[in-house]
């Protein structure tokens, strides 16, 4: 069924249609997005970038001293609970903040590349207690500001952060004839060298060799963080010296100071294999697991012209005429489902702004005031719990649930992007007990065949409209329309 650009524009580029909300209307809507996006101030890390560095430089230090005192034989477990019990916080709140602003967000295709993009560069807060703080950092400093630029500004400044070398244990990775290996024994870790081909740019089966993934590990040597400043460093005294062969072309630091990762992050972006891994990945995430391959080519063609220009690589996707037929060739992922559920329901922020803190409220203090509190005030603390229950088991709960949790990817591959993965018994088990959920807390007063239209729009089959119409009531007719198989597809 061929639908109207609009809609098709809000669901398959977007999260979804929302009340009140104009769709996009041609390609050059939807262009306008990236820029206006990238200027833009996301809602998360919650206390701005400056203030984020500030917590986790100090979270870092507090973890570091209560780790010495912890060899020494002094243990400080307060100081330990209380620090995780801040990280464990923030977390919540950057990631309900992160879910926020998809929601409410009237920039869908800006906000969907900023999840591709976080996606593609994967990185996890479940790596340590710190990264709990450096990831949404991450996305705010490196991604999203870098998405509708050039590949090799994205590729630098997602590599070159933080997240990503604590990530991938670069920051723990010597040259194996460096000063620090010949002091104190530590080798050569390939892990960021080995992704970077595979995964970031050139692809897997591409042709690189393991010897190429060794020779990229050498070169990126040197590498590591600052901690205290949380920043990217040059250690020379890491750094392999000499020169590396890496698929052809030698390395020899010829611009001095350390600078062969930059030529190297540069090469590989230039590169034809990785504008065809990169293009091929984007039209199957946006459009078919079996990417046409004509649409492929026609992004390409705009990489190579553009010298790798992102948004004019969007700009050839979003032009093919591939780019507006067949809709619903796939399965929206769960964070996808989720938010496009709340902007058809018209959340009020208030509503979100709530959840998050009946979540805060909720969260377990195990010092000896608190536990005197709950002695004498036991069915207000249960309220409490209840009310914080129900508020994680709709948002970020709901996500892990799903097999989605927000910036946890399985892997440094990031999320699966097929529909098999998602297309599961279990899978529609979970979204089914969601929309049961959110219809029976949010529905109640919501006639369902006025929702069905706010939701899908043009998209709705008229079987579908027929059985809604038929609906006992309304809770059960909102329940159907979220978990029909045109919402659930886009």
């Amino acid at each position: 069924m061929a639908l109207p650009t609009p809609t098709l524009a809000a669901i398959r580029y977007g999260y979804g249609l929302r009340p009140g909300e104009e769709p996009p209307r041609d390609v050059e809507a939807l262009l306008g997005q990236i820029e206006e996006g990238a200027s833009g101030k996301p809602r998360f890390p919650r206390e701005g970038i400056a203030g984020r560095l500030d917590t986790a430089t100090r979270v870092v230090s507090l973890l570091a001293a209560e780790a010495k005192a912890r060899r020494a034989g002094n243990p400080n477990e307060d100081v330990r609970k209380a620090t995780q019990s801040e990280a464990r916080r923030i977390y919540r709140q950057d990631a309900m903040a992160r879910l926020a602003q998809a929601i409410h967000s009237p920039l869908g295709f800006y906000e969907r590349l900023a999840s591709f993009w976080v996606d593609h560069f994967s990185t996890s807060v479940m790596k340590s207690l710190p990264m709990r703080m450096i990831v949404p950092l991450y996305e705010a400093q490196a991604i999203r500001p870098n998405l509708g630029g050039s590949f090799t500004k994205l590729l630098s400044t997602a590599i070159l952060h933080p997240a990503m070398l604590i990530y991938l244990d670069q920051d723990q990775s010597v040259g194996p004839d460096s000063v620090a290996a010949r002091k104190n024994g530590r080798g050569l870790n390939e892990n960021l060298g080995r992704e970077l081909l595979e995964l970031h740019t050139l692809g897997a089966g591409s042709g690189y060799t393991q010897e190429d993934v060794r020779a990229s590990a050498l070169i990126l040597t040197g590498l590591s963080v600052d901690n205290r400043a949380m920043q990217v460093v040059y250690q020379p005294r890491f750094a392999e010296a000499g020169p590396v062969n890496l698929l052809g072309r030698i390395y020899r630091d010829d611009e001095g100071d350390g600078q062969d990762h930059v030529l190297m992050l540069e090469d590989l972006a230039a590169n034809p294999k990785t504008a065809q891994h990169i293009c091929g990945k984007l039209v199957r995430h946006f459009i078919a697991d079996d990417a046409p391959e004509e649409m492929v080519a026609a992004m390409v063609a705009a990489w190579t012209k553009s010298r790798g220009d992102l948004t004019e690589v969007y700009r050839a996707m979003l032009a093919h005429p591939r780019a507006w037929s067949d809709p619903g060739r796939k399965i929206k992922q769960p964070f996808e489902f989720v938010v496009s559920g709340f902007r058809a329901l018209d959340l009020p922020e208030r509503n979100f702004g709530n959840l998050l803190r009946d979540m805060d409220d909720g969260d377990e203090d195990e010092s000896p005031v608190q536990k005197a509190m709950d002695l004498t005030g036991m069915a207000a603390r249960e309220d409490t719990k209840k009310k914080a229950g129900r508020a994680n088991a709709l948002t970020l709960g709901a996500l892990q649930r799903m097999g989605q949790p927000i910036w946890q990817p399985p892997s440094p591959a990031g999320f699966a992007d097929e529909t098999s993965v998602w297309l599961t018994p279990s899978q529609l088990s979970e979204r089914i007990s969601w929309s049961r959920m959110v219809a029976r807390i949010f529905g109640q007063k919501m006639e369902p065949s006025v929702f069905l239209q706010a939701a899908l729009a043009d998209a709705a089959h008229p079987e579908t409209s027929r059985i809604i119409a038929q609906a006992p009531n309304k809770v059960h007719g909102i329940t159907m329309v979220l978990a029909s198989p045109e919402f659930n597809r886009r």
